[in-house]
């Protein structure tokens, strides 16, 4: 017998999450000089000064483990956001979380998970390891959410329902009550976890976040993340506000350190930064506006949206036009692997930043006219 079909069957056909390119990677690939890169949703403003101070005041300390389950970021994320500090699990990225809940709920060969289609393809793939089924409700053509569809893919086996709000890739949002009627018409043991990666970036933020009323939802989790508006993709840092019981089960079963101390570190100055936080927020309104104004006038369609980035139809082949804003030294995001081959995302980006894309899509399109 060959050692390799001892492995579970679930691992190997697993096909890995497919990240945005880098801006190494296109700098050698084009022998390019400069890569503006608004492909990963990332903060235009970068980091905020008060972390990269505190990141370099606690390097020498790196050796030292940090505290077990992180209780000053935990009770700063739960001052900050007015929850029970009971109630709030951190995590190497919101991934983690993911991950744990899907291993914690779901039973394998039993329970299902259902989300929206196209949507974070983690729900997707995290559940295929886990050897739990995944059932999905198309998405309708204008992005919106058809939560008929949605309670129709559920029975008395789902264990997790997944929502993206504001979604990705589309930025399309619901309101906070929208949420709430979706978690009262749920099976009795499916959870609802609410990804609200990208909600500070909607406007008013209470009008869309369930964060506030949790207390009167035993059946509804959010998820949180530091990378988008806080500019801490490469630290690694999310967390999830959840029912006591289930944080008290995520503590324990969660492996150990698996938040590190420069990462806390980062997190607790990121909220600590409210300036930096208001100025991220201001960037991404007006950049928002900014490039849906220009990708009309260039013959695109711009989807609403209520985060920071824009998906679009351009007027010419998608694939084409990803390529070729490649070689000039601008990533964007192509979407053939949500199923929408014919469309884009754009991250939105600093004011120079979003300036050279448009001038360089615009000289694409005239190419391509």
């Amino acid at each position: 017998m060959d050692i390799k079909d001892t492995l579970r069957p679930e691992t190997l056909s697993y096909i890995p999450y497919s990240p945005g390119l880098s801006i190494d990677e296109i700098r050698e690939r084009y022998g390019l000089a400069t890569v503006i890169k608004l492909a990963s949703n990332e903060n235009p403003l970068g980091a905020s000064p008060l972390v990269t101070r505190e990141l370099s005041r606690k390097a020498a300390s790196v050796f030292r483990y940090p505290q077990s389950g992180s209780p000053k970021l935990v009770e700063a994320i739960a001052r900050f956001h007015n929850v029970p500090a009971a109630c709030v699990v951190p995590g190497n990225g919101s991934d983690e979380i993911i991950d744990l809940l899907l291993r914690v709920k779901a039973r394998p060969g039993i329970d299902n998970v259902v989300a929206f289609e196209p949507s974070f393809s983690i729900y997707r793939l995290q559940s295929k390891l886990c050897g739990v089924a995944m059932r999905t409700a198309p998405l309708a053509s204008d992005f919106s959410f058809p939560f008929d569809a949605l309670l129709a893919r559920c029975d008395e086996n789902t264990a997790l329902v997944f929502v993206t709000n504001p979604d990705n890739p589309s930025g399309y949002a619901v309101t906070a009550d929208q949420i709430v009627s979706l978690a009262k018409a749920l099976p009795a043991r499916a959870l609802l976890v609410v990804d609200e990666a990208y909600v500070e970036f909607a406007a008013p933020e209470d009008k869309y976040s369930v964060m506030g009323r949790l207390s009167q939802l035993p059946n509804v989790m959010v998820l949180r993340t530091f990378s988008k508006l806080y500019g801490l993709a490469g630290a690694r840092l999310g967390f999830g506000v959840m029912p006591e019981w289930l944080a008290d089960i995520l503590m324990r079963v969660r492996l150990p350190f698996s938040v590190n101390l420069l990462a806390e570190a980062a997190g607790l100055a990121a909220l600590a930064d409210t300036a930096f936080r208001q100025a991220s927020l201001e960037a991404v309104s007006t950049g928002r506006a900014f490039l849906a104004r220009e990708l009309s006038r260039l013959g695109c369609r711009p989807r609403p949206s209520q985060a920071n980035f824009l998906l679009f139809t351009p007027p010419a082949p998608a694939r084409k036009v990803f390529e070729e804003l490649l070689a000039r030294g601008i990533i964007i995001r192509p979407l053939g692997s949500y199923g929408l081959p014919d469309d884009l995302r754009v991250s939105v980006g600093n004011a120079r930043e979003n300036q050279a894309f448009i001038k360089a899509l615009e000289d694409v399109l005239a190419l391509n006219a």
